[in-house]
């Protein structure tokens, strides 16, 4: 081990006042580092994950359900800055259906199922430290949110991101906030004990949380999963579902062949010879949807065993310490995923769920898709299709920032008819447009104005009878 740069990272960390168990983690991971490990989970070490109960087939006890999710917190991971779509501000902060944001509409969820039930149902953002103060301002305007005893969030920990050549926390005078970079979402269970929230919880009643992401409005809180949960005594649950061609690149749940265990695989841990096996949806069958059960008690006690490090698997990220400038200095991130820890308890479950628990925006592609009319609100303010969603492909020159994507598609067309939309090239949107089938706007007529109320399709603007 470099003693030398584990010693100024650790002095970094404890300077900036993080955690001590969130340096512990780190060190454990540096170790890891240091000695070559990357994570990486090759094919011929694991087995397809089969025979997953699926939701829909299970008989759940409706009082079952109700009592459990009387005791379930919902925990969702907002410390995403949606830096892929060009954003400096939390992605949840965005807005998705008309003028409300994804906080807008988790928050009416949670409310939702809050009178349906008569649960308590806090409400837990995992926080950064560059999104806590914008989402907990948004959250204002919902004080009938606040718990008794329960914070509305607690922060993630920051680590330095390291030199690729020597694994000494890099130095950036240019903007030192980007000399630090999040855990990755591993970082939850370490975040939760070191900030108290996990002895808040506990001591205020809860046994469960409902864990999901921020940019998924699909894990709404459910009984009959929650009653699942309780009834199967497991530790630890993940849903799952069905892997489409659209989700070959994506976390899967793999068997390790060596001891049994349920693995997670993210494609980040996948070695470049075993990708096309990996993306083989008819061999692995089930993607993680990142939505997850913790029984809080059963995270407790392992986390006091382990003295708060839990056994997680390494991500060695490469990037550059500026993402936004190719030829700034290489770094490694230590990273870990959250799902990853269904390897670590002795009794871990899966869940197979629909695909309607798993609606996250990663692109403008998605975001488009969830403004459109292919989606309603009902009453308890969850989404729900009106059709199959189309294949959207946006131009990345063009739309793959929230401002560009806006500046264009600030008038959003109707998609209920469309089985796909591909754009290529500089377009914009007129209010009133539909595409109807497989929808083609080529580069050759952009720069372009889509006109209003025109049609997007084989025989409309595009098509073969172009306009």
């Amino acid at each position: 081990m470099s003693a030398d740069g584990l010693a100024r990272a650790q002095l970094k960390m404890r300077d900036a006042g993080v955690p001590a168990t969130a340096v512990d983690v780190f060190t454990r991971f540096y170790g890891l580092l240091e000695s070559g490990r990357t994570g990486m989970i090759p094919e011929q070490e694991v087995d397809p994950l089969v025979d997953v109960p699926y939701l829909g087939d299970l008989e759940v006890d409706a009082a079952a359900g109700a009592q459990a999710l009387a005791v379930t917190a919902v925990v969702k991971l907002n410390g995403g800055l949606g830096t892929s779509m060009g954003m400096d501000r939390a992605k949840s902060l965005l807005p998705v259906r008309g003028e409300r944001t994804f906080l807008d509409l988790i928050a009416a969820q949670v409310l939702a199922a809050r009178e349906a039930t008569g649960a308590r149902l806090p409400l837990v953002l995992m926080n950064s430290f560059r999104t806590r103060e914008d989402s907990l301002a948004a959250l204002a305007a919902y004080p009938e949110l606040a718990v008794e005893g329960v914070p509305l969030d607690f922060v993630q920990n920051r680590e330095p991101k390291l030199r690729v050549e020597d694994l000494s926390p890099v130095e950036w005078a240019a903007d030192p906030s980007l000399e630090w970079c999040p855990p990755g979402h591993g970082d939850l269970y370490t975040a939760l004990v070191a900030s108290g929230a996990l002895e808040a919880l506990l001591a205020a009643g809860f046994r469960y949380a409902a864990v999901s992401n921020s940019d998924n409005l699909g894990a709404t809180p459910d009984a009959r999963i929650a009653g699942w949960f309780a009834a199967s005594g497991a530790p630890f649950a993940a849903e799952v579902a069905r892997r489409t061609p659209a989700d070959r690149k994506g976390g899967h749940l793999v068997v390790r062949r060596a001891d049994g265990r349920l693995v997670l695989r993210e494609s980040a841990q996948t070695p470049a010879e075993d990708a096309g096996a990996a993306g083989d949806i008819g061999r692995h069958r089930f993607f993680n949807t990142n939505n997850l059960w913790l029984d809080l008690r059963a995270l407790a006690a392992e986390l006091e065993r382990t003295g708060g490090v839990l056994d997680l698997p390494l991500i060695r990220n490469e990037k550059t310490v500026d993402p936004t400038d190719k030829t700034s200095p290489r770094v490694v991130q230590i990273e870990s995923a959250m799902g990853a820890a269904i390897e670590v308890f002795d009794g871990a479950a899966v869940l197979e769920v629909d695909r309607s628990r798993f609606l996250p925006v990663k692109t403008t592609n998605d975001l488009l898709v969830l403004r459109s009319d292919v989606y309603e609100t009902d009453a308890e303010h969850r989404l729900v299709a009106r059709v199959g969603a189309p294949l959207v492909d946006l131009d990345p020159e063009f739309y793959a920032t929230v401002a560009a994507f806006d500046a264009r598609l600030g008038q959003v067309p109707s998609l209920v008819e469309a089985s796909s939309l591909r754009v290529r090239g500089d377009w914009s949107f007129g209010a009133g447009v539909r595409v109807v089938g497989d929808g083609v706007l080529a580069a050759e007529g952009a720069p372009g104005q889509v006109p209003a109320g025109a049609t997007v399709g084989p025989a409309g603007v595009g098509g073969a009878d172009a306009v």
